[in-house]
């Protein structure tokens, strides 16, 4: 088995990937590391040969299924160079063979079936994406899609059985993403599937290859659609699903004769459960269960939702029903999601919608412009729009609950992390009516401070991103900052942060804090020095979620948690 590993760093409560790979027989014996930042020489008790010291980061390309000696990684070093290289890396001994050097800065590397790298793809410090094909090992490299120069962004994602034939998902300028087929010898492309509202959201591959045979769709329920309809898979995935209820299904792997797979099945309700099913006998035998202490039919209904914002654009969201609710005149927590570029909320189980949901609150999860899955255009709107109509987005779907009768108007709280922290200051300071109260949970709240720290060093890459995204002017950006207009916030706030949060400083979170104090705003803290961006460890998690729902509860009746055994917070 080659493994990856995390760790902690520094006072950093959740473990971080390290970069290093190791190497351990199945039965766990003879275990050493292979390569990676930590390399020093040779393991105790292993064939792995004394290596060569350097600072890089190493991650796993291809296993190789028919070599059982090697695997292809991707080999970054810490260095000012910041070209990817490709290399063939020997499990047993530790030897390492470079196969290729990428063309482009920050690259990922994609083989063929023959385990040849063909594809990398990356993007420089002029924050284009680029892809570049070669035909072969020690073939030069071809710039085949430059995201400045194509229609869009091209990535592969697998070949033909025959490696003639190279599948791409594309995106356009207008709508959502393709799967293209591109003829390797005529360099000639040409769509296979293509929705009209969402882009692919995950590729199904034929068997244990990397042969892409169809795609899942998000929109709502995710849903299977074959561009290759005589696979095999095609009709697995026909009879499982009908088999278990129309549940969402997943082949995650199968053996070498095809005979056993490994079936994951999930929903809304339930959080997933995983079998063994034979496809000669038919059956299929439950292995385990996520949280098998749950109940699925007592969880709360996912509802997909779709609305036109106040400018004409189509918006999808999710809204969460509390089990055995009537799903009206319900108190609702509208809860936007981070990111805010190229994230999406997706149909399914998620933890703080549940949580929230089995207190008694509706949830309103908007898909607001700027959110990834719909189309490069769809993304783009969203663009130097914090503050702007990303922000009404999510109070236009507000008015939409209480229009359909969902919310009752009198109490509605916005709740989020990181970008969603920051929607959800601004929307209390935006719209002081609309809502009773807000949390901010690792959120940014003063954007001219953020844009210094999105720039660290200096960076082209991501100053330009900066710019393009975010905005680049000092006042206007101030405008949309939550600390700095502070005095519009008339409701109750409650902010959470960490000590060694890198993307959110807790910084943030404190001139978020002094300015609502200044302002005479009620504010409630919950800050701990060892955690990032997220809480990580479980005390501290139990001790969030009970305070996140006293002060729900404080403010819009719905139920409390029991108090953890012991509290660390302050």
């Amino acid at each position: 088995m080659v493994i990856s590993m995390s760790r902690k760093f520094g006072s950093l409560d959740e473990p971080l990937l390290d970069g290093n790979l190791y190497a351990i027989n199945a039965d766990g014996t003879q275990a050493g590391l292979l390569v990676g930042q930590s390399v020093q020489g040779a393991g105790l008790g292993t064939k792995i040969q004394p290596k060569k010291v350097e600072q890089i980061a190493a991650f796993l390309v291809d296993d190789l299924p028919a070599d059982d000696k090697n695997v292809i990684i991707s080999v970054s070093p810490f260095s000012q160079d910041p070209y990817t290289r490709a290399e063939r890396l020997d499990v047993f001994t530790g030897r390492r063979a470079q196969l290729a050097r990428a063309p482009v800065r920050n690259a990922d590397f994609i083989t063929d079936n023959q385990g040849v790298v063909r594809f990398a793809t990356g993007v420089g410090a002029d924050n284009v994406r680029k892809l570049y094909y070669r035909t072969g090992d020690g073939t030069e490299w071809k710039l085949i899609s430059d995201e400045l120069v194509a229609d869009g962004v091209e990535w592969p994602i697998g070949f033909s059985a025959d490696d003639k034939i190279a599948y791409l998902q594309v995106d356009h300028k207008e709508g959502p993403d393709a799967i293209v087929s591109f003829d390797i010898a005529s360099e000639t492309r040409k769509e296979v599937v293509r929705d009209k509202v969402v882009d692919p959201d995950s590729i199904i591959y034929q068997g244990a290859t990397s042969i892409p045979v169809g795609v899942m769709f998000a929109d709502g329920k995710p849903r299977s659609v074959f561009f290759d309809t005589a696979a095999p898979e095609a009709r697995l995935y026909r009879s499982l699903e009908a088999a278990f209820g129309g549940d969402v299904v997943h082949i995650t792997s199968k053996t070498s004769d095809g005979r056993l797979l490994l079936v994951q099945v999930w929903s809304d309700r339930n959080p997933g459960d995983f079998y063994l099913f034979d496809t000669v006998a038919k059956k299929a035998e439950h292995l385990l269960s996520r949280r098998d202490w749950f109940d699925p039919a007592g969880m709360s209904e996912m509802r997909p939702i779709k609305y036109t914002a106040r400018d004409g654009l189509e918006i999808h969201g999710l809204l969460t029903v509390p089990h055995g609710s009537s799903g009206k005149q319900l108190p609702l927590i509208v809860m936007p999601h981070g990111g805010p570029f190229g994230i999406k909320d997706e149909w399914g189980f998620q933890t703080d919608s549940q949580i929230l949901a089995a207190a008694g609150y509706a949830v309103l999860q908007v898909n607001y412009r700027g959110s990834g899955g719909y189309g490069r255009a769809f993304q783009v709107a969203g663009a130097k729009q914090w503050g702007g109509t990303m922000q009404d987005d999510l109070t236009d779907a507000t008015r939409w609950a209480i229009k359909e009768g969902a919310a009752d108007p009198s109490r509605i709280c916005l709740y989020g992390a990181s970008y969603g922290a920051y929607a959800s200051l601004m929307g209390v300071a935006k719209e002081p009516t609309l809502y009773r109260c807000a949390v901010g949970y690792v959120g940014v709240y003063d954007l001219p401070a953020m844009i210094k720290e999105d720039t660290p060093g200096g960076t082209d890459r991501n100053k330009i991103w900066s710019a393009e995204w975010v905005g680049d002017d000092p006042a206007k950006l101030a405008a949309v900052s939550p600390n700095r207009i502070a005095e519009r916030i008339k409701v109750p706030v409650f902010l959470v942060a960490g000590g060694e949060d890198k993307v959110a400083p807790i910084e943030h979170s404190k001139m978020m804090e002094r300015a609502l104090v200044k302002a005479g705003a009620s504010v409630e803290t919950l800050y701990y020095d060892t955690e990032g961006h997220g809480f990580y460890t479980q005390q501290h998690r139990r001790e969030y979620y009970t305070r996140l729902l006293a002060f729900l509860s404080r403010h819009l009746g719905g139920q409390a948690a029991a108090a953890p055994a012991a509290a660390g917070g302050k």
